[in-house]
Parts: C-alpha cells; sequence; structure tokens
C-alpha cells in the first residue's frame, strides 16, 4: 500500500503546478490562456472574482454620487482580469484603506489596487506595477511652504489619509514636521481647509483636482515620491499570484494600461515600465 501524503504537502503540490503551468504560458504566448482550475481556485475560491475598488483615490477607482457607478482603473482591471480568467465579477466598493487591508486578512476580497509598501506585505502579495505617479503636497491658501523640503520643518503639520500608502511613507521618511493622520482623503482634505493641517500628501492627480475647491491653495511643484499601484492578493495564493503577475506584464505591454489611463483622464499618471 502506497504511504500517504500529507494534505498540506499536496496542496504546496497542486500550487507549483498552477505556478509552473502560469510560467509556460507566459514565456511562449503575448497573450494568457484560459487558467487552470488550481489557479481559478485560488484566484477566485467562490468562483467569483471579489475585486476591491478604494474610491478614496481616483487614480484608483471613483464612483458618481448620482448613479453609484463605479469606474477607474481598479475597476477596468479588475472587470478584464475575470474575463480572461473565465470567472464572474463583483466589486466591492471601500472608502477606507484601513478597512481594505483588514478585510484582505479576512479573506473578503479576492484582488485590490493597491500602492506598494513594505509595512503591508505581511498580509498581501502585490504583481508588478501597473501604473506610477508622482506624490507630492497640497498646501492651503497664503502657505510659506514652497518645496517639498520646506514641509518638514518643526512644527508643520503633515496629513496623509491613516493606512494610505503616502501615510505609510511619511511614517518612515519625515523628520520634523508632525504626521497628523486622518480618517480618510476627504477628512485629510477637510483639515487643510479647516486650518487643522498645513500639508496634506497624495497623488498629484488627486490633488490637482482637489486645489479647485479652495482657491488660492496650491499644489508644490517638487514631488516627495513616486508610487507604484498595482494589483495584490490575500497572503498564501501563490497560484494565482503568478498568473496575475503575467497576466499584468501582458496588459502593460498590449497597451491595455495605457487605455485605461487614458480613459480615465489621469494628467500626470505613467504606465510602469516592465518588470525584469
Amino acid at each position: 500500500m502506497a504511504p500517504k501524503i500529507p494534505e498540506g504537502l499536496m496542496a504546496t503540490a497542486r500550487s507549483l503546478v498552477g505556478v509552473v503551468g502560469v510560467l509556460l504560458v507566459a514565456g511562449c504566448a503575448a497573450r494568457l490562456i484560459e487558467p487552470s482550475p488550481t489557479i481559478k481556485t485560488e484566484l477566485a475560491p467562490r468562483g467569483v472574482l471579489r475585486v476591491a475598488l478604494f474610491t478614496g483615490n481616483p487614480v484608483i477607482a471613483a464612483k458618481k454620487p448620482a448613479t453609484g457607478e463605479l469606474s477607474g482603473t481598479a475597476f477596468s482591471l479588475g472587470r478584464k482580469l475575470a474575463e480572461d480568467a473565465n470567472v464572474l465579477f463583483t466589486a466591492l466598493e471601500y472608502t477606507t484603506i484601513a478597512k481594505l487591508m483588514d478585510d484582505a486578512k479576512g479573506g473578503v476580497w479576492d484582488v485590490a489596487v493597491l500602492g506598494i509598501d513594505p509595512a503591508r506585505r505581511s498580509v498581501i502579495d502585490y504583481a508588478p506595477p501597473y501604473v506610477v505617479v508622482d506624490i507630492t503636497y497640497l498646501v492651503p491658501p497664503g502657505s510659506s511652504i514652497t518645496s517639498v523640503a520646506d514641509a518638514d520643518r518643526p512644527g508643520v503639520r503633515v496629513t496623509a489619509a491613516r493606512g494610505a500608502a503616502t501615510a505609510l511613507m511619511l511614517q518612515r521618511t519625515l523628520k520634523s514636521a508632525q504626521l497628523t493622520p486622518a480618517e480618510s482623503e476627504p477628512a485629510a482634505f477637510e483639515l487643510i481647509r479647516d486650518g487643522k493641517a498645513d500639508a496634506y500628501a497624495q497623488n498629484r492627480f488627486m490633488l490637482l483636482g482637489l486645489v479647485e475647491r479652495l482657491p488660492g491653495a496650491r499644489v508644490l511643484a517638487d514631488r516627495l515620491d513616486v508610487v507604484q499601484l498595482a494589483l495584490a492578493l490575500p497572503k498564501g495564493r501563490p497560484a494565482a499570484l503568478a498568473y496575475v503577475t503575467s497576466w499584468t506584464e501582458n496588459a502593460k505591454r498590449s497597451g491595455f494600461v495605457q487605455r485605461i489611463i487614458d480613459d480615465a483622464g489621469l494628467r500626470g499618471v505613467q504606465v510602469a515600465p516592465a518588470s525584469r
């Protein structure tokens, strides 16, 4: 009688088979074929690809107040990924990154778009970035801050949404200024409007839209950093991650990512370079 193989070892073997299958497909075809059952099970365990959309950042996703319709680069990517994988698609709206990350731990969603940050790698895995965007500051009317360096001084209150890639980055890099987190992106802007913060960190496209709502406010010309946005999966899905990695590179190479940037009218947002 053949020895019984532990279930954990069998699961690992099935995942490895799925990963190898994806790599073979990626290496010999310009377009990915439909994934294997192993990959589908990891990618969409319930048969439906649940795509988490953070609508607080228009570079990622947006919601029309009048109709509730969702759109944006994350929506388009998720829908196309589901179509190519031949699984159903459903969108889950999130208004805060903190809640989205909490739900990653419970397996509430299958794929999301997030800024790449090392602080999140204990919970999620990233595919290669699909876009890059400048991060800078919005400052209120009458501010003496003229550059990113000016903002990192004693007494300066810098705000960012709690849990956002910008807030995580500022926690590591600010030397003299005080980080004043807000519960959401709109709340961070309100701190600026109400005079309770001196600089608001976010991507340039988003800030250029907000500056029009606060006469006299300015978006700084230089940049604080560059954020890479990528599809992310909950930890423990190696075959699905390998498939999404190859799928992302194909989406960039084929021009699909550039088209969804253009469709969304995103100024200052660029297709990420191909991964090596």
